[in-house]
């Protein structure tokens, strides 16, 4: 008895309620009869391929050297890139205000995206509006996330950025891989590029400057890719997190003040040019000349943006004297010391037999080609840089990370003389390994 309900076995067996004298159905609970909590279908599709390669390799330092790891893109690594003390002096003025303490919008203070927009706004590339994220990472993501349903698939580089498989694939949408080509300097294999778009296909993710190749595409490529992504109505996703990280005598344009048509989700923030990836703060720019996105997609990314409830609210309150108060001359030292140490490896192994680097033009790496026909000693480039460890105490980041086997990326934000030690060390072990051809050994005899 409950209440008014009586509870009771009818004499066919089902059960029923009765209810003020009527009778009526029960549903019949069934329940588990032992613990199964499994990972969703989300998590299980989730996978680094970074931390995949990296985690199966046998990495045992040489215990009388000791270890450089140039394979951590984290330019705070070592010391010796702070950033300035502007930026720590907004930091410690946005928490002395005790203003930013509470929850933000969850697309960040209007003060702030302000802030953000007038610093990148330009007649070329106008701005439509500015969400601010927890890092670039996270607006990479909402920016897949809006543009992309199950099933779709999304156009990425190769070598690219690991992330943007490791969040398409647990979204289900499909990846394919387009083509840089090292002999051109990383620019894209536009003919291969267009040849993968089909109906299903839902955006374009142009990175510039490159991780991992350090590249930077003139305005002539850039707007050989916007003509096709116009012919085709496919969006771009424009990872600019390394914009204005570019090497004197280059020029970088965003990709969003060369087009005419074509919407541009560009995505950036403070983590590279400030020096702190930490921090998480990050944009995402919409670049929407003929409202092609209209309101739909950006209601769509403040919809997203709200599972997490906003970038911190601390960096926001600094964002806007970060962005008008540091020097021009802390940029300009920082790139400084990346061009002289991108210059240094890439002379230093350019003279190594067996070694092909590429001489990057911005951002924070260095590419570098394995003849693997020379180095019988190993299966792969992972094979390579596993035993580069184990004798040299030197890592380097596989490319096959990057799925691009054969080449080895490097991080040439360690300081100088650890850069000159490390390229020593690099050369003593492919001299040790290097075995020419017997084709090149019968062109001596001869």
């Amino acid at each position: 008895l409950n209440g008014n309900k009586i509870f009771g076995v009818h004499s066919n067996g089902f059960h029923h309620v009765s209810v003020n004298g009527s009778l009526y159905p029960a549903k019949v609970k069934s329940r588990r009869l032992r613990w199964d909590v499994k990972p969703s279908e989300m998590a299980n599709n989730t996978l680094n391929p970074i931390r995949a390669i990296v985690d199966g390799m046998k990495l045992t330092p040489n215990v009388d050297k000791p270890m450089i790891a140039l394979s951590i893109g984290d330019p705070t690594v070592f010391g010796n890139l702070p950033t300035d003390e502007a930026v720590l002096q907004a930091l410690k003025g946005a928490i002395d205000s005790q203003k930013y303490n509470g929850y933000a919008p969850s697309v960040g203070y209007l003060k702030s995206r302000q802030a953000v927009s007038n610093f990148y706004s330009c007649p070329e590339a106008p701005l439509d509006d500015v969400i601010l994220t927890s890092g670039c990472s996270q607006a990479i993501e909402l920016a897949i996330s809006v543009l992309c349903n199950p099933g779709d698939n999304i156009l990425v580089p190769c070598p690219g950025f690991s992330l943007y498989k490791t969040l398409a694939v647990s979204l289900g949408i499909k990846v394919k891989l387009y083509n840089l080509l090292p002999e051109k300097s990383w620019e894209i294999d536009l003919q291969h590029m267009e040849s993968l778009i089909d109906e299903r296909t839902s955006c374009l993710i142009v990175t510039n400057p490159s991780n991992p190749c350090g590249s930077v595409f003139n305005r002539e490529h850039l707007q050989k890719i916007l003509k096709v992504a116009s012919r085709h109505c496919v969006p771009i996703l424009a990872d600019e997190i390394y914009s204005d990280m570019v090497f004197p005598g280059c020029h970088c344009p965003s990709i969003a003040s060369l087009s005419s048509d074509v919407p541009i989700l560009s995505c950036g923030g403070l983590a590279k040019r400030w020096l702190v990836p930490g921090w998480r703060m990050g944009w995402i720019l919409i670049h929407d000349r003929n409202e092609v996105f209209g309101s739909e997609i950006r209601q769509g990314l403040v919809k997203l943006s709200q599972r997490i409830l906003g970038a911190c609210t601390i960096v926001q309150g600094a964002l806007e004297s970060i962005l008008n108060n540091t020097p021009q001359s802390f940029y300009n030292k920082t790139i400084s010391f990346l061009k002289s140490n991108s210059e240094i490896c890439f002379s230093e192994l350019s003279t190594v037999p067996g070694l092909n680097p590429v001489m990057p033009s911005g951002a924070m790496y260095l590419m570098v080609g394995l003849d693997m026909d020379h180095f019988p000693d190993f299966k792969n480039d992972v094979d390579f840089t596993e035993r580069l460890v184990t004798e040299q105490s030197v890592f380097c980041l596989p490319a096959s990370a990057f799925e691009y086997p054969n080449f080895f990326r490097i991080v040439v934000t360690v300081p100088e003389e650890m850069m000159v030690e490390a390229c020593g060390r690099i050369r003593e072990f492919c001299q040790r390994h290097y075995r020419p051809r017997s084709c090149d050994s019968n062109d001596l005899d001869q």
